[in-house]
């Protein structure tokens, strides 16, 4: 994973446990999960205009 060992994924969990407190952290996650979740459906939402518009088109040369 990124060329990461064992021991290095050790030390940054470390350091941003004392960056920010054992009270912070689960307040971080929760909002990254939240702004994962947002770029997923903003995603999908994107996907299908995108399909949509490619039928709208594909009717308009089969009208003609």
């Amino acid at each position: 994973m990124f060329g990461l060992g064992g021991s290095e994924l050790i030390v940054i969990l470390l350091v941003i446990l004392l960056l920010f407190g054992g009270k912070k952290i689960p307040e971080l996650l929760r909002g990254i999960g939240q702004g994962v979740r947002e770029f997923n459906d903003a995603k999908s939402n994107v996907k299908q205009q995108i399909e949509d518009g490619m039928k709208d088109k594909e009717k308009e040369k089969k009208a003609e």
